[in-house]
């Protein structure tokens, strides 16, 4: 990873395994400058979903990187 990396961190609902976490991986580190993707998988409710990448990324292209794999970002209630 650069120097220069940038992370954030969403919540996306609607994972339920394995399968789901690859999906969503796969989608968000095609956006340009996304270097790593983690996931914590909560089978029961909201998954946490941490990007690192070498460019401030828009949350609108998240979303829709999100979604393209079929789940939804949603509001941190933290």
């Amino acid at each position: 990873m650069s120097n220069n990396s940038h992370t954030t961190t969403v919540n996306v609902s609607g994972m339920t395994c394995g399968h789901c976490v690859s999906s969503v991986t796969e989608e968000l580190t095609e956006l340009k400058g996304v270097e790593n993707v983690a996931v914590i998988l909560n089978t029961g409710g909201i998954s946490e979903v941490t990007i690192t990448s070498t460019l401030t990324l828009d949350p609108a292209e998240i979303s829709e990187a999100v979604a393209e794999a079929g789940y939804l970002v949603v509001a941190n209630n933290a």
